[in-house]
């Protein structure tokens, strides 16, 4: 007998940044309820990104995310950092799936079930894009309550990546405990 299979994409956000957390999000969408106008995250307006983001959460069978620290980006790697972010949101939906698609080259070690690399999935797979949505709409959350803490770095405008101007607020103020050193900006104000 076939079972069903239940399938489950997942994506992160804000791996590329100099500041804070990156987050994996994973979700299971309803096929008879898929939200119109779903694709990647990063080709929607912050508008259109938090519409979809309610449509998502209240139609799919499953969703969750999770954060990789700043100290785990440290110690780990950013790679392994986002493996291991992933793992746990896709350990964190119930039902189990039977196969998670994974945006990118590589899969998290461990799983239960099969998995999928897919490169350029969050642009052309539906349960990736949505898990794409959820991820940049948490984390951009995160980043501006984050902004209140910080307001000589401008989060609420550059969400932590490596704008110019966010480098610069590097250079001239220094590494907050959120900054990751890993990207080198160990600049501290007064020192060359």
């Amino acid at each position: 007998m076939n079972r069903w299979r239940i399938i489950a994409g997942v994506d992160e956000a804000g791996r590329g940044s100099l500041f804070g957390p990156l987050v994996a999000a994973a979700v299971i969408l309803d096929p008879e309820r898929i939200p119109q106008g779903i694709k990647d995250s990063k080709k929607l307006s912050a508008k259109m990104r938090e519409k979809l983001f309610t449509e998502i959460i209240s139609s799919s069978i499953s969703w969750s995310f999770s954060l990789a620290t700043v100290e785990e980006i440290e110690r780990e790697n950013v790679l392994r950092a986002t493996m291991l972010a992933m793992k746990r949101s896709l350990l964190a939906l119930t039902p189990e799936p039977t196969i998670a698609l994974i945006d990118g080259p590589f899969t998290p070690d461990g799983l239960e079930f099969e998995a999928k690399p897919l490169i350029g999935g969050d642009r052309i797979s539906p349960p990736i894009s949505a898990a794409s949505i959820l991820a940049k709409v948490i984390r951009d959350r995160i980043i501006i309550k984050m902004s209140f803490l910080f307001p000589d770095y401008h989060l609420e405008k550059n969400k932590g990546y490596a704008t110019q101007e966010h480098r610069k607020l590097v250079m001239e103020w220094g590494n907050t405990p959120f900054h990751r050193d890993t990207f080198g900006l160990k600049y501290k104000r007064g020192e060359e």
